[in-house]
């Protein structure tokens, strides 16, 4: 796998910024802008192209104000929506329309027996994310359409038939779930984990209890053994996968976003090097690539949900909200154009 990306800038932060203590009563609390609130919360009900029915939550500007832009959230695998929810309402603070959801099977779009779930991972990307833009497009088809992806959700979402309007995008902690690109130091116990014990448990209990081992939300068998499956640093693991996945990954490069990735020093999934793998799917995204490290935030370690949480969520929060919503960022001549390599396999 090996691609030149159209744009691409990669530079480390040296942010003298520091954070306020972090809240250890809450961990996920919101950075709030306004001393009331200016953002309205409604459910958001809407289906997927072969019938399946979706749920989300909106959060829009009370009037007056008005949204700038709309914004979809794209969540990472086993992942539930309502943790992005203070980041959601902190964007739409500054100016967005926000839409999070959850993937078929997952949160609150979980419907029955998840035993009789057949729906895997390319169910999620190429069904579910198209409708959480048309969703969107619906609602705002005035405004220009903004994304905001985070760990496996940035490779899927490049395969959504319609990823191409979008014109913002932001990555938080990209990577494709390829084993040998997660951090050296938890490598072979994330292997052991994800690809080896994962599928096992999934076998003999028809999906992944991700709940009961605390390990985020419980996954439906297939997306459960897709994830296990990424032995490989090509996502197809077949023949028949390697030809329909070369279809799926002409989308990618029909995506000429402007893209901010924030790569974390210390994310054990998603390091810079898995990065850089996911950005090789993407030739035509107009990159800055900025990697983090825990101590430029005066934090002793950050991981892959650090831009979530107090204190570093409002060094991550500030910079997604200019570059989404504020004209202009992005929009400066790149210095420096590097091409974005596959890492060493």
């Amino acid at each position: 796998m090996r691609a030149a990306a159209g744009k691409y800038r990669q530079r480390n932060s040296h942010a003298i910024w520091r954070a306020h203590a972090e809240s250890a009563s809450h961990p996920m609390s919101e950075i709030s802008v306004s001393a009331t609130s200016t953002v309205d919360e409604r459910p958001a009900k809407f289906s997927a192209s072969d019938g399946t029915a979706l749920t989300g939550t909106w959060f829009e500007p009370s009037p007056p104000r008005i949204a700038t832009t709309v914004v979809v959230i794209v969540c990472g695998a086993g992942i539930p929506a309502r943790f992005y929810h203070h980041f959601a309402r902190y964007l739409c603070e500054c100016g967005a329309a926000v839409l999070t959801f959850d993937y078929r099977g997952i949160g609150v779009s979980r419907q029955g027996n998840l035993r009789k779930l057949k729906s895997g991972m390319e169910d999620w990307a190429v069904l579910d994310i198209p409708a959480a833009f048309a969703e969107a497009r619906a609602r705002y088809p005035r405004l220009p359409l903004g994304a905001v992806a985070h760990s496996v959700g940035t490779l899927l979402l490049g395969a959504a038939p319609d990823a191409s309007r979008i014109k913002r995008l932001i990555f938080f902690g990209p990577h494709t779930g390829y084993w040998r690109d997660y951090g050296a130091r938890w490598r072979w116990l994330l292997y052991g984990v994800w690809h080896v014990s994962m599928p096992a448990v999934t076998k003999v209990v028809g999906y992944f209890p991700g709940k009961r081992f605390r390990l985020g939300e419980d996954l439906p068998r297939q997306v459960a053994l897709d994830w296990a499956g990424r032995r490989r640093p090509e996502l197809g693991r077949n023949v028949e996968e390697a030809r329909r996945f070369r279809l799926i990954l002409s989308r990618y490069r029909e995506i000429r976003a402007k893209t901010l990735v924030l790569s974390i020093t210390d994310d054990a999934f998603a390091p810079p090097a898995a990065a850089r793998r996911v950005l090789s799917l993407y030739p035509h995204l107009v990159v800055t690539h900025e990697t983090i490290a825990p101590a430029t935030l005066g934090c002793g370690r950050l991981g892959h949900l650090g831009f979530l949480r107090r204190p570093a969520s409002e060094f991550f929060w500030r910079r997604a909200a200019a570059w989404l919503i504020t004209p202009n960022v992005g929009d400066e001549p790149k210095t420096t154009t590097q091409a974005a390599q596959s890492p060493n396999r």
